[in-house]
Formats: C-alpha cells, sequence, structure tokens
C-alpha cells in the first residue's frame, strides 16, 4: 500500500490547505470497489496459463469510472489502486465528468503473440465485464496495450451483451478511427503537455522557445508526439532517451527526422540528426536513461516510467522547470527536494491530462453518433487544458503553495462540492 499511501498524504495535505475537512474527505481516502481475479487461457502452445488481474474502481462522484488497462509482469494491486485515485484527481482538474479507475494484468505482453494477446485479453474482458459499461466504467489503453486491444475488449462486451460492435462504442475509448475512435487520440496526451508548458512560459521562463532547451526521457507515444509538438511550437529539444539509452546534442534536435528513425524500430543511441546542420553520429552524445534526467537544460520532462526523480537524484536535476508526463513520475521525497531548490514542477495529474480529455471527446462522439474534424479536437483540447491550468495556477497563487498540491486542491473542492450537491 506504499504508492497508495503516498497519494492520500498529499491529498490530506491539499484538504489541510483548502481547509476541507476530514469527515468531508473520507470516502476518497479508500477505493469503491476491487475486482481481483484469476483467470485462465490457452495460449498457442496448448497450454492453459493462469493469469490475475484487477480492476480498481475509486470514486464516481462526477461521473462514470474512467481509467486504463495496462499489461505488466510487476503491476500491482497497490499500483493499480494509486492509479485509480490519479484518475478521479486527474479528471476533477480537467473538469471533465467521470471519476477514477484503472486496470492491470500481470504478466509480460513480449513473451506472447498476437493471438494469445487477443485471447487474455477478451479473457480479462468477461472478468470485469459486470462493472464496466458507457455509463458504469469506460476503459482505455494504457502500459502495453493499444487500439488493438480495445477493439478485444469492445468486441467481447458487445458479444456478451448482444448487439452490433456500433452498438457498443462508448464501452471504451482509444479506439481504432473506423472503430468509433477518436481523431487526434494518438498525440492528445503530448498535444496537451506542450498547452500546459506553453502556458506556463508565459508566466516563468525567461527566454524565448527557440532558446529554451528540453530533454525528454522517454520516447513512447506520449513523448515521442509531445517532442514533436514542442518542435512544432519553436522549442529547442537537445535531448531524447528511451530504456536502452539516447541522444544529446546542444544546438537541437531535427525531431521530425529522429521520430521517423523511431517509426523505423532504430535505436536512438544509434541515430543522431542536428537541426542546424547535416551531421554524424559522433556529433551527439549518447546518453542513458538516467543520465539525461541531469542535462543542463531549461525543461525536463520525464515520459517513462514511474519514480525516476527520487531523493537519490533530486540534487542532480538542473532544470528550472520539471514537466512531469509521467504518471507518479516524481517521488514525493524528491520533488520537496526540487521544490526546495526553486524548481517548478508541473503535476502529473495536470500535464498528462490530454489523453483522458479526448477520452472525454471520443466517448462524447460515440454518445451522440457524431465524427468530430481533427481541428475540432485539437481546438477543444486546448481550451480544456488553458482553462485547467489557469484555475490551478491561481489556486497556487492563492493558497501559497506548489502546483501539485494545487491541482489536488481544485480536484478536491469540485468532488466534495459535487457530492454535496447531489447527495
Amino acid at each position: 500500500m506504499a504508492k497508495f499511501t503516498k497519494v492520500i498524504k498529499i491529498l490530506k495535505r491539499a484538504a489541510a490547505t483548502a481547509g476541507i475537512s476530514d469527515t468531508a474527505i473520507a470516502p476518497l481516502l479508500v477505493v469503491a470497489r476491487t475486482i481481483d481475479g484469476t483467470f485462465f487461457v490457452r495460449i498457442g502452445s496448448g497450454a492453459v496459463r493462469q493469469f490475475r488481474g484487477f480492476r480498481v474502481q475509486h470514486n464516481n462522484w462526477r461521473g462514470p469510472y474512467k481509467g486504463g488497462i495496462r499489461y505488466h509482469e510487476h503491476v500491482s494491486r497497490d499500483e493499480v489502486m494509486t492509479l485509480a485515485f490519479l484518475m478521479t484527481i486527474k479528471n476533477a482538474v480537467v473538469d471533465i465528468p467521470f471519476g477514477g479507475s484503472k486496470a492491470g494484468v500481470i504478466f509480460d505482453p513480449k513473451q506472447y503473440n498476437q493471438s494469445d494477446l487477443e485471447n487474455i485479453t477478451r479473457a480479462f474482458t468477461r472478468l470485469i465485464e459486470p462493472v464496466i459499461g458507457p455509463e458504469r466504467d469506460i476503459p482505455a489503453p494504457d502500459i502495453n496495450t493499444n487500439a488493438q486491444t480495445m477493439l478485444w475488449v469492445l468486441g467481447e462486451y458487445a458479444k456478451i451483451h448482444g448487439g452490433s460492435q456500433q452498438e457498443h462504442y462508448a464501452v471504451v475509448t482509444g479506439k481504432p478511427l473506423d472503430h468509433g475512435g477518436s481523431q487526434g487520440r494518438g498525440q492528445a496526451t503530448g498535444f496537451g503537455g506542450a498547452v500546459i508548458l506553453d502556458q506556463l512560459c508565459d508566466l516563468v521562463c525567461r527566454k524565448k522557445p527557440q532558446d529554451t532547451s528540453v530533454a525528454i526521457q522517454g520516447f513512447g507515444n506520449v513523448g515521442a508526439h509531445l517532442a514533436r509538438e514542442l518542435d512544432d511550437r519553436g522549442y529547442k529539444v537537445v535531448a531524447v532517451a528511451e530504456r536502452d539509452g539516447g541522444i544529446l546534442y546542444d544546438d537541437g534536435l531535427d525531431v521530425s527526422a529522429t521520430f521517423r528513425a523511431h517509426v523505423r524500430k532504430e535505436m536512438l543511441k544509434k541515430t543522431c540528426y542536428c537541426k542546424d546542420r547535416q551531421c554524424h553520429l559522433g556529433d551527439c552524445k549518447i546518453i542513458g536513461a538516467k543520465e539525461i534526467l541531469k542535462s543542463d537544460v531549461d525543461i525536463l520532462i520525464p515520459a517513462a516510467l514511474e519514480n525516476q526523480i527520487t531523493k537519490e537524484n533530486a540534487r542532480d536535476i538542473k532544470a528550472k522547470v520539471v514537466l512531469e508526463m509521467a504518471n507518479g513520475g516524481i517521488d514525493p521525497a524528491a520533488e520537496k527536494i526540487l521544490l526546495q531548490r526553486g524548481i517548478t514542477v508541473v503535476p502529473d495529474v495536470l500535464a498528462n491530462a490530454g489523453g483522458v480529455t479526448v477520452s472525454y471527446f471520443e466517448w462524447l462522439q460515440n454518445r451522440r453518433g457524431q465524427r468530430w474534424s481533427e481541428q475540432k479536437v485539437l481546438s477543444e483540447l486546448t481550451k480544456t487544458m488553458k482553462r485547467a491550468f489557469q484555475v490551478v495556477w491561481q489556486a497556487s497563487k492563492k493558497y501559497k503553495t506548489d502546483l501539485r498540491t494545487a491541482a489536488y486542491l481544485v480536484a478536491l473542492k469540485r468532488l466534495v462540492r459535487y457530492h454535496k450537491d447531489n447527495a
């Protein structure tokens, strides 16, 4: 319960800052429901394997539960509880009418073929089917799951409930475009993070974007799209890294060329594309996934796994701003050190909320039988993220507190007010 305990401490701190009573927040200190079960799947080799999976529903005061499904060999009940809680907070921060949930299945998906993954997904869907639905709990992709995974969930749900898949589109988000998915969903998290960074830099950055250096740890869906978006907005992306390493070039990387190499499955540390000139591999410095965190840059963006900035390396951070795109990317003890050093930290519940915001747009489109253009999706996303940032920023100034406490405080006020008004 260590991870869950840590976020609850932040919640209590925010409540105390805002003068919200212990009684009012008591229901938020526990989860509403946990599905914790085992299921069996016959895999391609003919063997029958046992799997364990969770679906945790934290709170639904403001609307249906909402949260992703992750596949990972080290996922735990405590982790899923924590992520479900964070979804409740995140959805309230950006003011969309969802609660928070999360799911995890304990296995390494890299050890299974596509057919096995489909069978595992369908079996897990049967386990959680009694508690999901368009007005109950709406899954989405997360670590090691994608649009195809959601299509399997949709297919199994439709098979159980009858009718066409189209009738049940709203049961999951993050679907393929031709099966009820939304334009803009793929880049939504990164795009939203760029909007937040723009808003922050208008207030605290002393340089123009082209002179503002950025390092990004993580070059998956979130990190890669964020790098492209920041590059389009004129920021100087000087370093990117993934699990097995990355590259640094002080005068700025050619992000588009680096992205194309990534799509071709080239290892980042074996590429070197420079923005200002033709360059060779030797012109870029090869750096490790942990080393990038110590880069001498203006903005550091952890966009990979949780717990990357710890109390052990927090004093090595040179950036003036840390944009936490990874859920739980910064340990609370580390954040305390960063704040003491005058570093601005933008928390995950604000920074990476673009993904769930566009999931909400997808759900809306499915419920209304609409198809929004990418321009409309990104326009609405921009407005939502700007509005959320301004509310959190103003709360941080009013209560003289950091942005994470302010974000939790904003979420808490909305949750408690809604619960009181609708009790």
